[in-house]
């Protein structure tokens, strides 16, 4: 029988699908959708190098990077949970390239000496970070170098996973409310509650019945660089506490614990002009409380607000760290309305 020939408008149209689905296969949209979602626990760290490398000092100097105390806690928990494993095995086994925060102290001749930095090789969101040295001395050296920078590679994918997380959680009401009233929002999950809404002010609060996690949303317009004094940010943060969170007891209020070391620093919020830090632990007043809080004090992108996002955990009986980086996710996710 004799085939009939494609009519040549219809060979057209197919050859630009075609052309759309190779185009579209290989597009930044295309390769975020596809690639899969990365594993791993909260804070948790794959560290891969070869049997012999992870004792002695290097060891140590490892450890003081990673497992270093996280700072603002009432009790020592390490920054990241170290797991240990050979490079082949990272090399061989999708399992572990899966992971969201991976080390690869690669130690071999020829090596450049250098550091890189991977974002989702394999997975997202993730980050590689590649020691290419050409013995344990040079590897340690570059460690020595980058330590603050690779930290912070790190503490930018666990960001980058509570946000993500919590965005498809996401309660809308809360959102659209502080859309409304603030010009902003935060990925805040469904469990969350508005505990108490006043003029510039808004209290979120998860309570279960073993631990609070709550985050503090306070807004005032911006005047000058003094009110992001290290001084200045904890006492009208110790203001904002008493007057809005009370203790179970009579006369009872919340603030900032100046008797423990508290960390300040600058921070970079995505669409801030500017953002300090501030961490650490917080005390009930007239009551036997306490715990941990992580703050940011942030100028909003026009320059016309300050906005202050303060998340503090109440967690009597179990570790606060993983808690700690939940009210810090949320906190860190802001984004402001008129800013794509």
């Amino acid at each position: 029988m004799e085939k009939k020939a494609m009519k040549p408008g219809l060979l057209a149209m197919l050859a630009v699908m075609a052309l759309m689905l190779v185009v579209g296969c290989n597009s930044p949209e295309t390769k975020a959708i596809t690639k899969k979602s990365s594993s791993g626990k909260t804070q948790e760290l794959i560290l891969a190098a070869d049997r012999g490398l992870y004792t002695g000092a290097t060891k140590e100097l490892i450890d003081s990077i990673f497992r270093a105390p996280q700072e603002g806690l009432p009790q020592l928990e390490p920054r990241f949970n170290v797991v240990t494993i050979p490079v082949s095995s990272l090399e061989n086994t999708q399992m572990f390239q899966m992971h969201r925060n991976i080390v690869l102290c690669d130690i071999k001749e020829g090596n450049p000496d250098k550091l890189y930095i991977h974002h989702d090789k394999w997975s997202e969101p993730q980050v590689v970070v590649d020691i290419a040295a050409t013995s344990e001395a040079s590897l340690c050296d570059l460690l020595r170098r980058h330590a603050d920078r690779i930290v912070a590679e790190l503490y930018s994918a666990e960001y980058r996973r509570m946000a993500s997380v919590f965005y498809r959680d996401r309660n809308v009401d809360i959102m659209k409310r502080m859309e409304s009233k603030f010009g902003f929002t935060l990925n805040v999950p469904q469990e969350f509650s508005v505990a108490k809404d006043d003029d510039g002010f808004m209290w979120l609060l998860k309570r279960t019945k073993d631990f609070d996690l709550s985050v503090l949303v306070h807004v005032e317009p911006y005047r000058d660089q003094q009110q992001f004094a290290a001084d200045k940010i904890l006492n009208r943060l110790d203001t904002t506490m008493r007057r809005n969170v009370p203790g179970p007891a009579e006369g009872s209020y919340m603030g900032t614990e100046r008797r423990a070391d508290i960390l300040n620093r600058v921070v970079d919020i995505e669409g801030a002009k500017y953002a300090v830090e501030n961490r650490g632990q917080w005390r009930l007043f007239g009551d036997f409380m306490g715990g941990p809080f992580v703050s940011y004090t942030i100028l909003s992108p026009d320059g016309t607000q300050l906005v202050e996002l303060t998340g503090f955990v109440y967690c009597p009986r179990f570790d606060k760290r993983d808690y700690l980086m939940q009210v810090d996710g949320i906190c860190r996710s802001i984004k402001w309305s008129a800013v794509e």
